[in-house]
């Protein structure tokens, strides 16, 4: 278990623990370890760590250390490792109770969840763990492009992807998806595009968070790279496929380019702002026609190595 930036760690937790960018003042309450999953051609998370659903005495034992460490301070909380739903439901609703029970202040919980898991679970389940205080979801989609998610190992399809995400929200879940840019590498990045603007459309999640793909070491794709399977894509064409997404959304969602790995820094609600970005990125298009020093700021972010 760690906290935030308030720095509690446990001899026995995995560093470093893998949440989202949004929760990184949370508690971070570990109830699996690892990714049951874990087949992901562009991952290099939990490689190293055997899948594990841990016992309902340790994790209130952890929430009992948080309580007694860090009292009313603590205001949001991360579900982790990185498929929480995995659990049975009835168990997911106890943490809930004992993990409010004990933080009387707390605003939001969130997850990671896979859409698969997602996909099967009732929506009656969903809503007890819903009803119970989990808030907010974090789903990694990748791509809409169905051959892609083949390809990557994704596990899924692009229809299932969509039931995943109008399961969640009919349960009342804030949704939040991630797309990575650059999977289709620099060939197809117009189907990548265009695949997963056609699933965002008919999900129309709360959140859409874009992240740009760095190879990792301990990936699959790492290996492919190396050997000259797969071309990454240029910063052009990472930019170009992100206005193509954008102009091809038809969605309510925020977007959001909120990661270190991506070329430019993009937030905005649709349809509203959706003018503003696209202009944003014709512009850094323009320049880097001109500017050699900006390519290579950009170009150094593929050296990006642990995120």
């Amino acid at each position: 278990m760690t906290i935030g930036r308030f720095g509690l760690r446990r001899m026995d937790y995995d560093f470093p623990p893998y949440r989202p960018p949004s929760e990184a003042n949370s508690l971070l309450l570990r109830v699996t370890r690892g990714c049951p999953w874990n087949r992901c051609t562009f991952c290099s998370m939990y490689k190293r760590i055997k899948f594990e659903i841990r016992e309902m005495e340790e994790i209130k034992g952890d929430i009992e250390l948080a309580r007694d460490l860090y009292g009313d301070r603590v205001g949001t909380v991360f579900i982790g490792d990185s498929d929480s739903l995995v659990f049975k439901t009835e168990l997911i609703v106890q943490i809930m109770n004992f993990l409010y029970a004990s933080f009387p202040r707390i605003e939001r919980v969130t997850s990671y969840a896979r859409a698969m898991t997602l996909s099967r679970k009732p929506v009656v389940d969903l809503e007890k763990i819903r009803q119970a205080g989990l808030t907010r979801l974090h789903v990694g989609l990748e791509t809409g492009d169905g051959d892609l998610l083949k390809e990557i190992h994704k596990g899924g399809t692009p229809e299932e992807m969509i039931e995943a995400g109008r399961k969640a929200k009919a349960a009342g879940f804030e949704y939040s998806l991630y797309v990575l840019l650059g999977i289709g590498g620099e060939e197809r990045w117009g189907q990548h595009a265009k695949g997963t603007a056609e699933v965002l459309n008919r999900i129309d999640p709360h959140f859409i968070r874009v992240r740009t793909f760095i190879p990792q070491p301990d990936s699959p794709l790492y290996g492919a790279l190396e050997e000259g399977h797969f071309q990454l894509p240029s910063p052009e064409t990472i930019l170009k496929e992100t206005k193509l997404l954008l102009q091809a959304l038809h969605v309510t969602s925020e977007f959001l380019s909120d990661h270190v790995s991506n070329l430019l820094p993009l937030h905005g609600k649709l349809p509203e702002d959706k003018e503003k970005m696209i202009q944003r990125i014709d512009e850094v298009l323009r320049e880097l026609k001109e500017n050699k020093s900006l390519r290579e700021e950009l170009e150094m972010r593929r050296n990006l190595t642990n995120l």
